[in-house]
């Protein structure tokens, strides 16, 4: 060893610690590159030859592995910087300068704190003081080679594979949907499952236009998409996962779909902070770019179409952003609206009702948030011009739009179908090849059998929910019929109906709409009128004028017209009257509403209408307290006496309060007992009355109504019966009538028959008895009643009858003939040819 390396070797640098850093780039070199590590650990005695004492030398090797282009995954690179940053190092050891960093920046870094804390750096070489110029100066130097030998092998690598790409034959990886044959050709994944999934895939987005609506389609449907391990035990296996956002974006951007070889679609640059990042770079800037190198999904053009309608479905591009894609909102200018102040694109923003409906309205507020200005304008009310702009337009257009939504309908259907069939196929085959592993396996050998037994049930399961997901889908998702193209041609001739048709997602009428119109420019008028300038695709130009839309308290406001009637209506009717009234009639208020009385009663009070009441008041009628102290009552009373109608009052509420009309009378006595009477029978009399008008009493009247001589009006006043007044008074002849049976109106009672035949009333009742004349029925007084020409029995008839008297056993009866009804007793003699006893 030198004496001048000797000399560098100072007490105080011995005071402090070694520090060895032991480094290789990769894992393979620390593997099979031994030597070179056991070289690094040979370090070690050089530190014990320029006295370090063998406790003090520290060895970092906790880099192996790592490249040392860059000190940002390093941690004992760091730690080490760290120990002579805080002067704990008296020497830093290493193989070479390459070992310690790669990159000029960290090399002299290290040098820089280094010769600041007096620390020494030991090679394979030699012994080196960073502060003295000439090591510092040699030191420099052989950092840049080494910087510069990983530039030179990088280039060679680089420069072998760019020459390969050019000529579009370095392998690349491949994303799902494409594979390599085994001639090394790029060709379409022969699986008939990932090749219909992929062009599932782009084919929705061509019909949606976004790739969330992708996401959406797939997981509605149920459907999965493929993708490959790309490294450890399963590299290169298939297997299925949820479709993405970022997937689907993935698939939409990489040209490899299109047919085309690229090379050099990302750059790779190193921060500031050591980190490396990978950014995409545009088309024009790609290293190696062959179209039609090798079968595609989809055509360049296609490919081209789909980045042009992703640059538009950007939402944050600056203020030339396009319009974005069509969404769910209900703003259906959403994104082809311009401004017509400043040029510049309105946004979207809603506002919620009280009715919880939400109100489009477009705002130009870019430059006003950026310059902290006023909004330039705010625009509500514009969707319902345009819609019918555009159902004027596309009438023309709407067979031929239902015969395309037709076949998107069927095409839809048999690619997911087709999709879900191969999953079911690819699951039978994996669930045959299990039970031909099991089958095939020797019985004695348990363990294998139980392994590839457990493995035939998986797959067995997975088959089982395959076909369940199959019948499922194909039950939910039904094709269409041969009728539904006849029933979308009928409904396609009435296209406003199908435009306006609820049913109808608003994303779809965006869709279409974008498909006939570029842009609507939009501008408020100096008096609010909103003027439309609509682009159509062809170029033509339509202008639309709109009046100023209503303010929300103009659009709430009840109208005049109908607060006129309100006004009127007062006059004559309490506030319940009034809204049965107007709600008849169809009239609502300024909200649309029906009326009802606490809502009718804030109107009046806030356009100073009054109240029936107050209109009733002014007129001079009187309140329940001031008719009662005019006619010196209660208040009750007065409300007895309107009830009977003995006094007149109109209703002022639905609560049955009233005002009285003034000038009045206090009924009288007789009024109201008559009151008392129910309704429409205050004229009729009572019993007594109409007694006390015939001159008889009260029990005779009652006995003329029993006997039908006299008309009972109703029964009404509390269970009396009352009678219209003027009835006439009875005739004797017509109580005598009315007291006998219907039919003996002639007959006569026994004292007028006593009479005629000159005998006593008992010798008439006694021949009653025996039955030798016949009673015609009784009066109502219990008399008996016989015929006016009745002979009177003979003087033998009567000893007969007396003899058959004494011999009867019980009573005496006189036998009826059979031919005369029972109850009856036929005549002695015929009238003319009797005898007198």
């Amino acid at each position: 060893m030198s004496s001048d390396s000797m000399s560098k070797v100072t007490a105080a640098r011995l005071s402090r610690d070694a520090y060895l850093y032991i480094r290789q780039s990769t894992l393979y070199q620390v593997i099979n590159n031994t030597e070179s590590t056991a070289r690094q650990y040979d370090l070690q005695g050089r530190a014990l030859r320029l006295g370090w004492p063998a406790e003090r030398i520290h060895v970092i090797d906790i880099d192996q592995g790592h490249s040392g282009a860059s000190a940002a995954d390093r941690e004992g690179f760091r730690h080490l910087v760290a120990e002579v940053s805080l002067g704990r190092a008296g020497i830093v050891l290493g193989l070479e300068c390459s070992r310690l960093a790669r990159d000029s920046a960290d090399w002299q870094q290290l040098i820089k704190i280094c010769a600041h804390n007096d620390t020494l750096i030991c090679d394979e070489d030699g012994l080196y003081d960073p502060a003295s110029f000439n090591d510092r100066l040699l030191l420099g130097l052989k950092g840049t080679l080494a910087e510069s030998e990983l530039h030179f092998l990088r280039a060679r690598m680089q420069g072998g594979l760019l020459a390969k790409a050019r000529r579009g034959e370095l392998k690349l990886r491949l994303p799902a949907g494409l594979a390599y044959d085994a001639a090394g050709i790029i060709m379409l994944d022969p699986d008939t499952e990932v090749r219909g999934a992929v062009q599932l895939l782009l084919d929705t987005f061509t019909a949606t236009g976004s790739a969330r609506a992708v996401v959406a389609a797939f997981n509605a449907a149920s459907l999965t998409f493929p993708g490959r391990h790309l490294g450890g035990p399963h590299a290169g296996e298939l297997y299925f996962k949820p479709l993405t956002h970022d997937h689907v974006l993935d698939v939409l951007h990489n040209p490899a779909y299109a047919g085309a070889y690229v090379y050099g679609r990302s750059k790779t640059s190193t921060g500031m902070d050591g980190h490396a990042r990978t950014r995409l770079r545009p088309m024009a800037d790609w290293t190696v770019f062959i179209r039609d190198h090798h079968p595609g999904y989809l055509t360049w053009p296609q490919y081209e179409r789909n980045q042009a309608v992703l640059s538009a479905n950007a939402a944050s591009r600056g203020e030339d952003r396009a319009a974005g894609p069509a969404r769910e909102g209900s703003a259906l200018l959403q994104g082809v609206v311009i401004c017509g102040r400043c040029g510049r694109r309105m946004s979207v923003g809603y506002h919620t009702l009280a009715d919880r409906s939400r109100v489009p309205a477009y705002h130009c507020q870019r430059a006003g948030i950026r310059n902290a200005r006023p909004a330039c304008q705010a625009i509500t009310g514009a969707g319902a011009a345009i819609s019918a702009l555009i159902c004027d337009s596309l009438t023309p257009l709407a067979v031929a739009t239902a015969l395309t939504v037709t076949a998107e309908l069927a095409a839809d259907a048999r690619k997911a179908d087709t999709v879900r069939a191969a999953h079911v196929q690819r699951a039978q085959n994996a669930a045959d090849t299990a039970g031909r592993r099991y089958l095939a396996v020797d019985p004695a050998n348990r363990l294998v059998a139980g392994t590839l037994e457990a493995d035939w049930n998986a797959r067995l399961r997975e088959l089982a929910d395959a076909r369940d997901d199959y019948a499922r889908a194909r039950d939910t998702d039904a094709a269409p019929d041969e009728d539904q193209p006849a029933r979308v041609l009928a409904l396609s001739a009435d296209f406003p109906a199908l435009w306006n048709n609820p049913a109808t997602p608003m994303r779809e009428r965006k869709r279409l709409l974008r498909l006939l119109i570029t842009d609507v420019t939009l501008t408020r008028d100096s008096d609010g009128a909103i003027c439309c300038q609509v682009r159509f695709t062809g170029g033509q130009h339509h202008i639309l004028t709109l009046p100023r839309p209503l303010t929300a308290t103009e659009q709430h406001t009840t109208s005049p017209a109908t607060v006129e009637l309100i006004g009127q209506l007062l006059d004559d009717h309490p506030f319940d009257e009034i809204a049965a009234i107007l709600n008849s009639r169809g009239i609502t208020g300024g909200w649309g509403r029906p009326f009802t009385v606490p809502n009718l009663a804030a109107l009046c009070r806030a356009r100073g209408l009054g109240t029936h009441a107050s209109r009733l008041l002014a007129a001079g009628m009187l309140t329940a307290g001031e008719i009662a102290a005019d006619f010196k009552v209660t208040p009750q009373t007065i409300g007895k006496w309107h009830r009977r109608g003995l006094i007149t009052a109109r209703r002022t509420d639905g609560r049955g309060e009233r005002l009285f009309h003034p000038g009045q009378h206090r009924p009288g006595p007789a009024e109201q007992t008559a009151a008392r009477r129910p309704e429409g029978t205050r004229h009729l009399l009572t019993s007594r009355q109409l007694a006390a008008s015939l001159g008889v009493t009260s029990s005779t009247i009652l006995r003329w109504t029993q006997l039908g001589l006299l008309t009972i009006a109703t029964p009404g006043n509390r269970g009396f019966s009352l009678y219209q007044p003027g009835q006439p008074r009875p005739t004797r002849d017509q109580i005598t009538t009315a007291c006998r049976p219907p039919g003996t109106g002639d007959a006569i009672t026994g004292g007028q028959l006593a009479a005629r035949h000159g005998v006593s009333r008992s010798a008439v009742y006694k021949w009653h008895q025996l039955g030798l004349i016949r009673s015609l029925g009784t009066d109502g007084t219990g008399r008996n009643l016989y015929h006016p020409g009745q002979q009177a029995p003979s003087r033998e008839q009567i000893r007969i009858a007396r003899a058959a008297c004494r011999h009867a056993s019980a009573k005496c009866q006189t036998p009826v003939p059979s031919s005369v009804p029972q109850g009856t007793t036929p005549p002695i003699a015929t009238p003319g040819t009797g005898s007198t006893t």
